[in-house]
């Protein structure tokens, strides 16, 4: 379901002031904002349907306003989370600009708010308006810097200092981790033998507490000591 933006929005105009990309001095001015209205359409995704799918035409870009979308590769059972994105981040750009297929799948993992921008109607906006692609260019590059932290931070490190490391980040961004671990696995890049062992040893030391697709952390002290390692705890 998709609803265009419209003046009256104020706060859907002032979440994109404060929250995406560069807010310091990349400042939006009303026109701006009001440039924005006229291109972007509100999307609304319960848990579980797609906002694209891999291999689609790429025709738009979203940036996610509320909830969590998991990207993934593949289908079913031989599908793989590459990453879960959520508040101001940005997904699909780069297969939109490129003019190819998306090169992976976005599903809702709860209820998601997220603005569409139509290729055609985007790449004049930026054009136009330097503060709004500069906004863009931070965004990106911000979550590019994310994804090359976590990927260095992985290397040449024992699978539980990864499952460790990795459920830090997920439950600071967003409380309770809500991924199985089939999910760790592929994001990490490991086995999912190894990662049930991981969390096995974890929940022994009473760091976590394990459901059904579900993490949460009991003592964060204990898993900031395993996801150092030993030479750090």
């Amino acid at each position: 379901m998709a609803t265009q933006l419209s003046k009256p929005d104020s706060q859907h105009f002032a979440w994109l002031a404060r929250s995406f990309g560069r807010t310091d001095y990349l400042l939006l001015a009303p026109d701006d904002l009001e440039a924005i209205g006229h291109v972007a359409q509100h999307v609304r995704k319960y848990p579980g349907t797609h906002l694209f799918r891999q291999g689609e035409v790429s025709t738009s870009a979203y940036v996610i306003e509320e909830g969590t979308v998991e990207l993934y590769r593949g289908e079913k059972s031989s599908s793989r989370v590459v990453a879960r994105a959520g508040s101001g981040a940005v997904i699909g750009d780069i297969s939109m600009f490129r003019g190819e297929p998306y090169v992976q799948s976005a599903k809702a993992v709860d209820a998601v708010l997220a603005l569409r921008l139509d290729r055609d109607l985007l790449v004049p906006l930026l054009l136009e308006r330097p503060v709004i692609a500069l906004r863009w260019l931070v965004a990106g590059l911000s979550q590019l810097e994310r994804t090359q932290r976590r990927v260095v931070g992985l290397m040449h490190r024992a699978v539980i200092e990864q499952v460790a490391g990795l459920l830090i980040d997920e439950a600071a961004e967003r409380g309770e981790v809500h991924l199985s671990q089939a999910d760790i696995a592929g994001l990490i890049g490991a086995s999912r033998q190894a990662v049930n062992e991981s969390i096995s040893q974890l929940r022994s030391m009473g760091a976590v507490e394990t459901g059904y697709r579900r993490v949460r952390i009991i003592d964060a002290d204990m898993l900031a000591r395993a996801a150092a390692g030993p030479d750090k705890s």
